[in-house]
């Protein structure tokens, strides 16, 4: 089974993303903040991590970049509010391999999840068209 961390600052969110991923994806961290999210990926290289992208201490794009420059393989999937295509190419560009909605999260996460892990991208089917990473 997959090992996920996920990290986002409502712990309502974080309980969803329990209730969601269970069965399906070992979630062994879950954190409110960017530094905590680093510190538990280095700390027990999951094989993805689900991250948001406003959250205190350090948000979830300086986290992605984090996780890059510390050299982790772990696949990063963005869970976000945010539908700008700003957003988007920002989390891709800081290593994203997949951006879900949160409006879209009990449809769209576990795809997105499956898509990533085979080495693919995965964006919200709600705002594919409204973005392009080239």
């Amino acid at each position: 089974m997959p090992r996920a961390v996920v990290a986002d600052d409502h712990w309502a969110v974080l309980e969803q993303l329990a209730r969601v991923l269970a069965g399906e994806i070992e979630l062994v961290a879950s954190v409110g903040d960017g530094p905590s999210a680093v510190e538990a990926t280095d700390r027990l290289n999951p094989d993805l991590v689900i991250l948001d992208i406003s959250m205190p201490l350090g948000n979830g794009i300086a986290a992605a970049r984090d996780l890059q420059r510390h050299g982790s393989r772990s696949k990063v999937i963005f869970l976000s509010v945010q539908e700008h295509a700003d957003y988007v190419k920002a989390a891709f560009s800081a290593g994203a391999c997949g951006y879900v909605l949160k409006a879209c999260m009990h449809s769209d996460l576990l795809p997105a999840i499956r898509e990533v892990l085979a080495g693919r991208t995965f964006i919200s089917s709600a705002i594919q068209g409204t973005v392009s990473l080239q």
